[in-house]
């Protein structure tokens, strides 16, 4: 029997851009079934004790950077620790995810995720903007359709869906895997 990972992320988050790609291949590697779980943060903070970054003490905020420069560094991945667009909200890659999960499969939909992570950390794009994210699909091949997809009654089910299975399970954070 093939072992299933349910991969909670939140497209915004570093430590999901930090572990993405060796995430996608040990559980290729382990022939591990993936099942895609973007999630709202902003619901999983307040039931499981988080804090958004700008409400967190100063030196968790200084020592997350600390941790952040040494992970990249150790993982050879490049890393902006002050992004343009930090913070920003991650629901519209979310649903964009969910969308491509549903219509072109989880390959498109891990792809896809991976491009989002380094839009952010990388690129200092802004996940938020429609724009974005359609020039994202683009650069993957997929369908231009997916984006206004993604702002239908659907995807937004979608997420909500799998922020509620995060919750349910304990998660905390991101990336978080179950």
């Amino acid at each position: 029997m093939r072992p299933t990972v349910d991969y909670f992320l939140a497209p915004q988050s570093p430590w999901t851009y930090l572990g993405h790609a060796r995430f996608v291949a040990m559980a290729r590697d382990a022939g591990a079934t993936i099942r895609l779980r973007p999630m709202d943060l902003g619901r999983v903070f307040p039931v499981s004790g988080g804090l958004p970054l700008p409400q967190r003490a100063p030196q968790r905020q200084a020592y997350r950077l600390v941790e952040l420069e040494r992970f990249a560094q150790w993982l050879k991945l490049p890393l902006n620790l002050h992004p343009r667009f930090f913070p920003v909200a991650g629901d519209p890659a979310s649903r964009l995810i969910c969308t491509v999960d549903r219509h072109d499969g989880l390959d498109a939909a891990l792809a896809l995720t991976g491009e989002v992570l380094s839009a952010v950390w990388v690129h200092e794009l802004d996940i938020a903007d429609p724009a974005t994210l359609a020039r994202l699909l683009d650069q993957q091949g997929l369908p231009a359709d997916r984006l206004a997809a993604s702002t239908q009654p659907q995807a937004q089910a979608d997420l909500d869906a799998h922020t509620q299975a995060a919750i349910d399970a304990g998660v905390f954070g991101a990336p978080s895997f179950v």
